[in-house]
């Protein structure tokens, strides 16, 4: 009979399932409390008291209120906001859909438990897919926009500038007087082209005779 295969240490906790699901757990918590937050405040502002029925609740969700249109704008501002959360904790574009729809499914089965009824309410499930479907566009958009990102490798250019002084150093003092003298004689020829009559004498023996 062959033995169990051993599992390396550190896989199982390394499963990708459980890091979708913690994944899955920090954008819900997330999700909930900056909704919880603009509410809070919009509610503060408004003068009306706050409850968890604004947050988990369907029936305030209407078309005929003023407290209906606000919390549909505030729940559009906290799917924007969310956006920034998926892109934390996400970061691939081709992910991005599958977590914004299950952030908007678990919200519905906490509606669904909190309210012990189904949703009937044409405005919160339009609210719904439209929220799931901005969140989901710009999600992917930040994401594709992070992964397309040119990757700057810094560095090189202080090492090529270092390597080229230390080159330069290292050359032999011989190379350098060399290059000098080089540089003198085509200086010259350079004089002597231009007609600057600068010429060079070489001393008379004693026997020679001028003519």
């Amino acid at each position: 009979m062959p033995g169990r295969r051993r599992l390396p240490a550190g896989s199982r906790s390394d499963l990708p399932p459980l890091k979708i699901i913690r994944k899955i757990l920090l954008l819900q918590v997330a999700y909930y409390v900056c909704a919880t937050v603009l509410i809070l405040f919009t509610t503060v502002v408004y003068g009306t008291p706050f409850s968890l029925n604004l947050v988990f609740g369907w029936d305030y969700l209407r078309g005929d209120t003023t407290v209906g249109w606000m919390l549909g704008l505030v729940w559009m501002l906290n799917c924007v906001i969310s956006v920034i959360f998926l892109l934390l904790f996400v970061s691939r574009s081709k992910l991005v859909p599958d977590f914004a729809l299950t952030i908007h499914f678990l919200h519905l089965v906490a509606t669904i438990l909190y309210t012990r009824s189904v949703p009937s309410n044409l405005l919160w499930w339009g609210l719904q897919f439209a929220s799931a479907g901005i969140m989901t566009f710009l999600g992917m958009w930040a994401c594709q926009h992070r992964e397309l990102k040119p990757i700057s490798f810094g560095g090189l250019a202080s090492l090529g500038g270092s390597s080229s002084q230390a080159s330069s150093s290292q050359q032999p003092a011989g190379d350098n007087h060399l290059e000098s003298g080089f540089g003198r004689g085509r200086g010259r020829e350079r004089s002597l082209q231009a007609g600057t009559g600068e010429y060079e004498m070489d001393e008379m023996k004693s026997g020679e005779r001028t003519v």
